[in-house]
Parts: C-alpha cells; sequence; structure tokens
C-alpha cells in the first residue's frame, strides 16, 4: 500500500518544466516525472529507512522512485550483489551521483566497489567508481588519510578516458580528496603535476582544473587552520 501511494504522489507532483530543464542538463528523461529533489527528501523523511520498498520502488524503474530508493535504503542491509545490479541498471548520470552519495558510500563496500568499477570500461560504472571515491572523501569522517593513498594512482591510470561523464568524475574525486587534509592536498597537487605530463588533453585538463581549487587561498587557509 505504502509503494503504491509513493508511486500515485509522485505522479501527482510531475512538471514538465522541470523535465524539459532536466533534459538540458543530460540527464535521461525516459520515465521521468519531474518532480524537484526537495520534495523526495520530504517523502524520504516521512517513511524513514526501509530496505524492502527500496528495492521495490528500483524496480519500477521510474526515474523519481528510483532517487527514492537510494534515499530510503538501509545501506547494512545492501550487499554486493545490490550494488551491481542496481549500478549495473543506472542510465543518467544522477542517478549513479544518487547511488554513490546516498548509499553506497554508506555501505561496508565503498572502497572496494570504488576501485572495481573504476577499472571498467561501462561509462556509468566507471564513473560511479570515480563518485565514491569523491562521496568517501567528503562523507567517511573516520577514516584516515591511508585509506585514500591507493586512489591517486587509479586516477592518472584512468586520466586519459576522455568521456564528459567520466572525466568529471576523475576530477571530482581529485579534487574532494584533495580539500580533506594536508597530506591527500599534498598528494592530490603531486598527482596533478604527473598528469601534466601526459600526452592527453584530457589528463591535462583534469590536473590544470583540479590544481586550480586544490591550490586556492580559500582551500589552502581552510586545510592550515584544520590541522
Amino acid at each position: 500500500m505504502i509503494y503504491a501511494k509513493i508511486l500515485e504522489r509522485l505522479q501527482s507532483l510531475s512538471n514538465p518544466n522541470i523535465v524539459k530543464s532536466m533534459e538540458r542538463y543530460g540527464i535521461n528523461t525516459k520515465n521521468l516525472y519531474g518532480v524537484p529533489i526537495p520534495e523526495l527528501r520530504l517523502i524520504a523523511k516521512e517513511v524513514g529507512k526501509d530496505h524492502e520498498l527500496a528495492l521495490k520502488l528500483w524496480e519500477s524503474s521510474i526515474h523519481e522512485a528510483r532517487m527514492l530508493a537510494t534515499m530510503i535504503d538501509d545501506p547494512n542491509m545492501v550487499s554486493e550483489d545490490q550494488m551491481g545490479a542496481w549500478i549495473k541498471d543506472v542510465d543518467s548520470w544522477d542517478i549513479c551521483d544518487a547511488c554513490c552519495g546516498n548509499l553506497f558510500d554508506k555501505t561496508p563496500y565503498g572502497y572496494r566497489k570504488a576501485v572495481e568499477w573504476s577499472a571498467r570500461e561501462e561509462e556509468y560504472v566507471k564513473r560511479a567508481g570515480f563518485v565514491l571515491m569523491a562521496e568517501l572523501a567528503v562523507h567517511d569522517k573516520k577514516s584516515k588519510d591511508e585509506q585514500f593513498y591507493e586512489f591517486f594512482p587509479i586516477i592518472i591510470r584512468e586520466s586519459t578516458d576522455d568521456r564528459n561523464l567520466v572525466k568529471k568524475a576523475v576530477n571530482w574525486a581529485l579534487r574532494q580528496m584533495g580539500k580533506r587534509s594536508i597530506t591527500l592536498n599534498q598528494r592530490a597537487l603531486y598527482t596533478c603535476e604527473q598528469l601534466r605530463k601526459s600526452s592527453s588533453r584530457t589528463a591535462r585538463w583534469i590536473a590544470t582544473d583540479a590544481s586550480r581549487e586544490l591550490m586556492s587561498k580559500k582551500v589552502q587557509t581552510k586545510l592550515r587552520t584544520q590541522q
């Protein structure tokens, strides 16, 4: 009953103007109602954590239902098989990022999947690997810097992938790790130096864009204040 009511509510909140707007941002509008994210967060707050409901919402293939599923699922009940199945279903960058930032980074498998998926060829799966790195750098407050060291060689390895959704995710991961601590900032800037030497235009773009933020007065002041 809750499942049916949620689908009815999502449909009632549909907005064609939002659909058009999302399409301009490169979001896949198949099965998309155009429900604002704040409305989805409100529903998620009302529902609370519900693993079984999340699974049903995901299976509906409705864009907003899948987005909501990432918000209400219980990360402690998510299996590696579920993560693999969901990321295989992803057909839009916003759902990819929601999976990683709302749910996957809070499971026990986040670091392992970041490494595994970053080596995959499928565009959304590879993007997910680097989005996970970025989200872990922001949300995992307990892990030590060393936990992130293995990600830097991966960034160098994959920095030549010129697909827009991938290179932006690689850049995002590098920037977020470099803003986590002074130590990681230094490692990120060293990685940028390595990327500048690459014959790949994409790798050099990542280096230039990331170092601009990582060397900024705002970031450097914040990091040194944290020491």
